[in-house]
């Protein structure tokens, strides 16, 4: 029993950690708007990201993956000279779509992101676009609290 649980431990703990994914330089710079008319904007090209969303039998904490796909999605859009990004689909098994548009000057209005699935409460909605509030980065209600 005692030698399951040591060889269990270490896996329950990777469950919770990032994978070494970090801001880009440039990266912060990168809006991200969930729902928004992005009309004015020109499209720069479409972005699938994807990072683990298990260990072993064990799932990654939601919150975390759609972290680090925002991150992966906002990194890879320097590369295509865009600053707004827009998911096009919520993730499935690490993996989601982005679209990347530069907006330039386009005021493209704020918007929180979707409530995750199986989450009964809201997204904490904004009062400017997360590129203005420490970098971009979007905080998600955590689940069933």
């Amino acid at each position: 029993m005692r030698k399951t649980l040591l060889l269990l431990a270490p896996l329950v703990l990777l469950g919770g950690c990032t994978w070494g994914i970090n801001p880009d330089p440039g990266s912060n710079s990168v809006r991200t708007v969930w729902t928004g008319d992005v009309s004015g904007c020109r499209d720069m090209g479409k972005i699938t990201v994807g990072v683990q969303d298990h260990v072993g039998p064990f799932d990654r904490n939601d919150i975390k993956v759609r972290d680090e796909l925002q991150v992966q999605a906002r990194n890879s859009a320097v590369d295509l000279h865009a600053d707004t990004i827009k998911p096009l689909a919520d993730p499935v098994d690490g993996k989601q779509p982005w679209e990347a548009y530069y907006c330039g000057s386009h005021a493209v209005g704020p918007s929180a992101p979707p409530p995750i699935q199986g989450n009964s409460q809201q997204p904490m909605q904004n009062a400017q676009p997360p590129a203005q509030q420490g970098g971009g980065f979007q905080t998600y209600p955590a689940k069933g609290g």
